[in-house]
């Protein structure tokens, strides 16, 4: 009887890293790692094991340690949060804006603790960087709404004045707060119902500004004319125009006519 040597299995093909995928492997396991604990709390070797490489290595790439690689995973994902306001300019601008919550709800989402360490502050390795990062992002986020709104500048473009831009800050800072909130009450309500509230929030908000601000009540004016009845802004005057109607009694009475 004739025996068969036993075939060894085919050993795995490595493949060295350029420096650009191991600085990317590096940051997308720490990334992973600050999704969900506080910055201050993840070590380096932590890192290198979650990478599935050795701690001198993480020292190679990040020589200034802990806080070095966390500004840069901060600023990827600052970079990943920005492209979540990024939408194309099609369709009626509410329902852009909605599309772009439902991006942003799923990375606060997903990046739960993290995200709150974040944007909360008082960790150990926050810095001026750190808040310049996160603010990039905010302001970034601000001007993709105002982009939205036909106020952003630029070759045949009308840059947004002074009180349409605070109204727009504003509510950046009332969708980041709600995100806290949220995730602070257990992620509820559902996702869809937060992000339908923030769009109402800004189009109140709008709206509000637009009484008093020529330029803002022009934006508005331009928004509604793109707007359906099926969408969150018709959606939202179905429902708050009978509300308005019980404050009828505050407008001012005519002079009666002689």
């Amino acid at each position: 009887m004739t025996s068969t040597a036993a075939v060894p299995p085919p050993r795995a093909t490595y493949r060295r890293l350029s420096v650009e995928e191991r600085r990317a492997q590096l940051l997308l396991a720490a990334l992973g790692l600050f999704a969900h604990r506080a910055p201050d709390e993840v070590s380096l070797d932590e890192v290198a094991v979650a990478a599935g490489v050795s701690r001198p290595l993480v020292y190679r790439y990040f020589p200034g340690g802990r806080q070095q690689l966390y500004e840069a995973a901060l600023g990827s994902a600052a970079e990943e949060l920005t492209l979540c306001f990024t939408e194309p300019p099609v369709g009626p601008p509410t329902e852009r804006v909605a599309r772009v919550l439902d991006r942003y709800l799923r990375f606060v989402d997903e990046h739960d603790t993290g995200f709150s360490a974040l944007l909360r502050g008082g960790s150990v390795v926050e810095t001026s960087r750190t808040t310049t990062i996160v603010d990039g992002v905010r302001r970034a986020a601000a001007d993709e709404i105002l982009r939205h709104l036909g106020r952003m500048g630029g070759p045949g473009g009308r840059p947004a004045g002074p009180r349409l831009r605070m109204t727009v800050r504003s509510w950046i800072a009332a969708v980041e707060a709600a995100s806290l909130m949220w995730l602070d009450d257990g992620k509820q309500p559902a996702a869809a119902e937060l992000r339908g509230w923030l769009v109402d929030h800004l189009i109140a908000l709008l709206a509000a500004t637009a009484a008093t601000d020529p330029e803002t009540a022009e934006v508005v004016k331009d928004l509604l004319a793109l707007e359906t009845s099926a969408g969150p802004a018709g959606q939202l005057a179905e429902r708050v125009i009978p509300v308005l109607a019980e404050a009828a009694h505050l407008l001012p009475v005519p002079p009666a006519s002689d």
